[in-house]
């Protein structure tokens, strides 16, 4: 049977979406509500926090903390940790290229590390956020400290200074500066330095893979 033009045309971008590749990381933490966070983009809402770390369940309407008068932030709990010595989960703003949010949101991926010190570690990320800045195949992996990039909620969450802690892009440069980060957000800094060997945005080979039920379980949505 011949299918129709319009179903073909509907049919082939998602046929030709990549599954795995090569690509690029790197890092930050902006506390701001993640894009992923809104109605429609994935199977559900990733889920947000309240000022104080409170989940909302609020269907994903709520507005951002970038935002003038908004109350939705990242949860802290969405902070990447090592499950063993060479495999760690966590989330990540994400480009896949020839694709967009409606595909990727709540998707994850294995990402091999294959560049810097951490070369031959594996991390899975479900991807809860974008970002206008991200290149092709890139993943940009929340984790507190390492910088708000364009955006900065922290400083309305948890009182950080203007430009979010240490550099705007990149964040704090040593493990000690963790020390005085709020309680919450202490782990997911500490692990940059420990698991994740401070390295500065190694290159990685990726594919997409089923999601763990712990990462799925912290965020509210899986695909």
């Amino acid at each position: 049977m011949q299918l129709p033009l319009a179903t073909l045309l509907a049919i082939l971008p998602a046929a030709a979406v990549a599954q795995s590749g090569s690509g690029r990381t790197t890092r930050y933490w902006d506390c701001c509500k993640p894009s992923c966070a809104w109605p429609g983009k994935g199977p559900a809402p990733v889920r947000t926090c309240d000022r104080n770390d409170n989940p909302l369940y609020d269907g994903g309407n709520t507005r951002s903390g970038c935002d003038a008068g908004g109350s939705a932030y990242m949860c802290s709990n969405q902070s990447p940790w090592a499950v063993s010595d060479d495999l760690a989960y966590g989330w990540a703003a994400v480009n896949i290229q020839g694709s967009n949010e409606r595909e990727w949101c709540c998707a994850c991926y294995e990402l091999t590390f294959t560049s810097g010190p951490v070369a031959g570690k594996r991390m899975i990320v479900q991807a809860s956020n974008t970002g206008g800045d991200l290149g092709n195949n890139h993943f940009d992996i929340a984790m507190p400290g390492g910088g708000v990039g364009i955006f900065n909620a922290c400083t309305s969450q948890y009182g950080a200074p203007p430009n979010g802690w240490g550099e705007r892009y990149g964040g704090i440069r040593s493990r000690s500066e963790c020390d005085a980060f709020p309680e919450k957000l202490k782990p997911g800094c500490y692990w940059r330095f420990d698991w994740f060997m401070n390295a500065d945005n190694p290159n990685v080979n990726w594919r997409k893979v089923s999601c763990p039920a712990e990462l799925a379980e912290r965020s509210g949505c899986s695909r």
